[in-house]
């Protein structure tokens, strides 16, 4: 089975990660874990472990009855089916603070994604070194996403600006955006977008914390 022949809903991909992160980062008894059950992945991951069983059916995935599912080959299985062969490169798309604090963050933490440009328009960030990633004028867009095989954007830039890196970087055969502008994209279907709405969860949060209090 492969993710060509598979149609997910985001929560199931999104799943699928945290299922990842969470392996990589839960040592068992100081040692990396061998086998890990359904209940004890869902424990770690907060979701039921009849959810946990199902995605891992989904992408083909199956435990031992007795040692549960082995640890090492299901965040293989689960890079297999996330991770594009050869891994992909993102642009992003503003230096400011958000920019900034995304390239710290992101820097090395996924070998397969990797964001190998940024563009700012502002003279001060062009042409340096930002956190192991380069600068770029937006000038040098066309040349340097089409050397780099850059297939992904994330926006980091204010709402005047968002929609016209989003066309300038379409046109240039990007399919993929995270978008941190408070601005909804206009792109066809074959382009897929995830917003993230930083005030928009801040009031949820907001709204929720005072309903747990009245």
């Amino acid at each position: 089975m492969t993710n060509d022949s598979i149609t997910l809903s985001d929560k199931t991909i999104g799943r699928l990660s945290l299922y990842r992160r969470v392996l990589e980062r839960t040592p068992k008894n100081n040692k990396p874990i061998g086998h890990i059950f359904s209940h004890e992945l869902a424990a770690l991951a907060g979701f039921s472990a009849v959810l946990v069983r199902r995605d891992l059916m989904t992408i083909g995935f199956s435990g031992n009855p007795k040692k549960g599912y082995d640890a090492a080959e299901l965040l293989d299985c689960i890079g297999k089916f996330l991770d594009a062969p050869g891994g992909t490169n993102v642009a992003l798309i503003g230096v400011g603070n958000l920019g900034r604090a995304l390239l710290a963050y992101f820097t090395y933490r996924r070998p397969m994604l990797s964001i190998v440009a940024a563009f700012d328009a502002n003279p001060e960030f062009t042409n340096r070194v930002i956190q192991g990633c380069r600068c770029y004028s937006p000038d040098d867009m066309e040349r340097v996403v089409q050397e780099k095989n850059i297939r992904m954007g994330i926006i980091a830039v204010p709402s005047v600006g968002a929609q016209d890196a989003a066309d300038r970087l379409m046109r240039l055969g990007v399919t993929g955006f995270l978008n941190f502008a408070p601005v909804a994209l206009r792109v066809p279907s074959s382009v897929y977008v995830n917003q993230i709405d930083m005030t928009m969860e801040l009031e949820k949060v907001a709204f929720y914390a005072r309903q747990t209090k009245e």
